[in-house]
């Protein structure tokens, strides 16, 4: 299942989401080991326009603006992924969408496709590749695109998001669904994919540079899955730290407001390829995964993450303005002594 509703579809989004649940048993949240963060609280959240689904983080440098990539809106920009800035990663402006009209090719292969979803960019010599999603709630028909660029600055002359089609889909039957973009090069600096929503988890694909696409004669993998009726699991995202790398995965339910229970759990490995195995050493195709956040504070839930320059980028959901409303989260990841990811509490 998709982990992205357009806002103002979520009611019709969560209801689709539970009779799908209904025919599932609920999920088995005993194999989710946990990790604990002797730390102090959590920084404050992020001010300005905040209301972003799945964020694709770009963190800044020293002097360098903060970017980050949102799941778009059916009243804005014709559902296109929503671009912000900040200069300091913590006050936010939103300055548009990637394009004013979705490409044609789109609604052609994934009919009735209304705003993109979960976006992740990613730089490579110079170019920044940004893949995102196209499908529908609960549909299994789906898809992974590509737009580069080679500037995130608006103001800069060769400022343009070129369209570059189709990366990899899914079809009813097929034991993936093809969303959640997740990117990773291993330590030779072949890239990777990492992919997937329900079904049978969590699935990989190996990309070529430069053109980001599917490298020849590439099979998808497995490389984690919650062994449970809904299998609840998505969202991936591989980051290395300290020669290791580290599946971040989102577990549980996405968009159901402040009935959400969506949390982001974590295995580790030795290669971006697996096998992942959570703190306890459970692999996670076998159900694993360590949770380093889930609620906390006013917020019930939390998830859709991707990380940048040591920070970790997510949606939360709350009784905020209004109850139920999503917003964003960022923090510095911080790193237990024998090498696991944690977040404040």
């Amino acid at each position: 299942m998709p982990r992205t509703p357009a806002p103002m579809a979520a009611a019709a989004a969560a209801a689709a989401l539970a009779a799908l649940a209904a025919c599932s048993p609920a999920p088995q949240d005993a194999t989710a080991s946990a990790v604990s963060a002797d730390s102090a609280a959590p920084p404050p959240p992020p001010t300005g326009d905040t209301g972003v689904h799945d964020p694709g983080l770009v963190a800044g440098g020293p002097g360098e603006d903060w970017h980050v990539f949102g799941t778009g809106d059916l009243n804005i920009g014709d559902g296109n992924i929503r671009m912000f800035t900040s200069s300091d990663g913590s006050h936010w402006e939103e300055t548009g969408t990637v394009w004013d009209a979705k490409p044609a090719w789109l609604s052609e292969e994934i009919p009735g496709v209304e705003n993109l979803w979960a976006p992740e960019v990613y730089e490579h010599d110079g170019t920044y590749y940004l893949y995102y999603s196209a499908s529908t709630f609960g549909s299994q028909r789906s898809l992974i695109a590509l737009a580069t660029n080679t500037t995130l600055d608006p103001d800069d002359p060769d400022y343009e998001w070129v369209d570059r089609g189709k990366v990899f889909e899914s079809h009813e039957g097929d034991p993936y669904n093809a969303i959640d973009p997740g990117i990773v090069e291993d330590s030779d600096g072949n890239p990777w994919m990492a992919f997937g929503s329900h079904w049978q988890g969590i699935y990989m694909v190996p990309l070529a540079w430069p053109d980001g696409k599917t490298a020849d004669g590439a099979e998808p993998f497995k490389i984690a899955d919650r062994q449970d009726g809904a299998n609840r699991i998505e969202a991936p995202y591989i980051a290395e730290h300290g020669g290791d790398y580290y599946l971040y995965v989102s577990f549980d339910a996405c968009c159901e407001g402040t009935d959400s229970t969506y949390k982001i759990a974590v295995g580790r490995a030795d290669e971006p390829t697996g096998p992942f195995t959570d703190a306890d050493g459970v692999p996670m195709t076998e159900g694993g995964g360590t949770v380093i956040l889930a609620d906390r504070g006013q917020d019930v839930a939390a998830g859709g993450q991707s990380l940048s320059e040591g920070h970790i980028a997510y949606h939360t959901y709350g009784p905020y303005g209004t109850p139920g409303d999503f917003r964003l989260g960022i923090e510095p990841v911080q790193w237990t002594d024998d090498g696991w990811p944690v977040l404040a509490h």
